[in-house]
């Protein structure tokens, strides 16, 4: 006897979808403003690439998986 499939679901509520879109994406413009403010007041020789590329990549998560809440609150599933 075959083990019948269990349906998919989400390991999140549904219901937390839209604040979690805001939250991800409220972080994420913070994260790159501060960039942004990083870049616009340090001058060159005061610079660090990796302090750039952390801040650069923890923004991009928090605004790719916030896009994501937002898609999936919306309800276009992707």
């Amino acid at each position: 006897m075959a083990n019948s499939p269990k349906p998919i679901s989400s390991p999140v509520s549904e219901a937390w979808y839209p604040t979690l879109a805001f939250l991800m994406l409220a972080v994420g413009l913070v994260v790159t403003a501060s960039f942004f403010i990083y870049e616009a007041t340090s001058s060159k020789r005061n610079r660090s690439l990796s302090k750039e590329l952390m801040t650069g990549a923890v923004a991009s998560v928090f605004l790719g998986f916030g896009s994501l809440f937002l898609l999936l609150a919306t309800g276009v599933y992707v």
